[in-house]
């Protein structure tokens, strides 16, 4: 496995790869890996003959007062898991050879970012679109692997990637979790015993709702409401919102139908932490 910190570097190398034919599969992450990331790179290891991971944390994407200082940064163990998982190429590179303080050029993500994440974190959604963009451009990948955890940034990269002909596709990957239902994330090293025993919770309202629209039920108010009551009643969960959205422009619905796909969105604090989560919605109706 070989660690690549320059862009330039990383082109020259996936130009040499590109040229005798190689498929590369890319994997952009701000390390702290956990088994979610793993499965990324064990998915692209299976579609392409190169795999290429990036580890940067994104200082674009942190509002002031969130977590940038302190996100785990654990480089060594890091590297160590993705060789064991045959990683090709790291793309590791310094704050300055991907953010300019003079930068003047930014990506906007018009209105897939305007709602949910992008209200609560203004600005986030373009310095992930932002650093994204250069990632592509560096890393000129045949695919690309997205956790469906964050779905509305890969809804976001989706279009990010059709919009301005990147030529790669984008491959979303199921969310893993953990036994008891929570999803994985670099962000659950903060809970606390009380708190992770809470967030499971988040879970159990993903699947309440499943169960009801499986069952035929198609009013997206009842399904937001019964999401509600159970991340409502948990004492250590504050809910931010919860919310039943087309899966493809993640507007609210008001009624499920088969033609349109749902998703359910939650994002609440457990404690001092922010976990989000969503779940597909299949509606089932007797006369099927």
């Amino acid at each position: 496995m070989k660690i690549i910190a320059s862009p330039r570097d990383m082109q020259r190398q996936i130009e040499a790869l590109r040229m005798i034919g190689e498929t590369i599969g890319f994997v952009p992450t701000m390390g702290a890996l956990h088994e979610g990331h793993l499965e990324l790179v064990r998915r692209a290891r299976k579609e392409n003959s190169q795999v290429v991971v990036s580890i940067f944390v994104n200082p674009l994407q942190f509002r002031a007062g969130e977590d940038f200082e302190k996100y785990p940064r654990i480089f060594e163990r890091d590297c160590e898991l993705l060789n064991n998982n045959n990683c090709d190429l790291v793309f590791a590179p310094e704050k300055a050879a991907m953010v300019d303080d003079h930068e003047t050029t930014f990506v906007e993500v018009g209105k897939l970012g305007e709602s949910w994440e992008g209200e609560i974190r203004p600005g986030h959604f373009r310095g992930v679109a932002t650093i994204v963009a250069k990632l592509f451009n560096v890393v000129r990948a045949h695919r690309a692997y997205f956790g469906e955890k964050d779905f509305q940034q890969l809804k976001i990269i989706e279009a990010l990637a059709r919009d301005l002909n990147f030529g790669i596709e984008i491959v979303p990957c199921e969310t893993i979790r953990e036994n008891d239902g929570l999803a994985l994330s670099s962000r659950n090293a903060y809970l606390n015993i009380q708190d992770r025993a809470a967030a499971p919770t988040i879970f159990q309202a993903l699947c309440a709702a499943q169960k009801l629209a499986s069952d035929g039920e198609s009013s997206a108010q009842k399904i937001s409401e019964a999401i509600q009551e159970i991340i409502d009643a948990a004492p250590r969960l504050q809910r931010e919102y919860s919310v039943v959205v087309d899966a493809q422009t993640l507007e609210p619905l008001e009624t499920l139908t088969h033609k349109k796909p749902a998703r359910a969105l939650i994002a609440a604090r457990a404690g001092s932490t922010r976990l989000i989560d969503n779940a597909a919605l299949n509606l089932f109706l007797q006369n099927d």
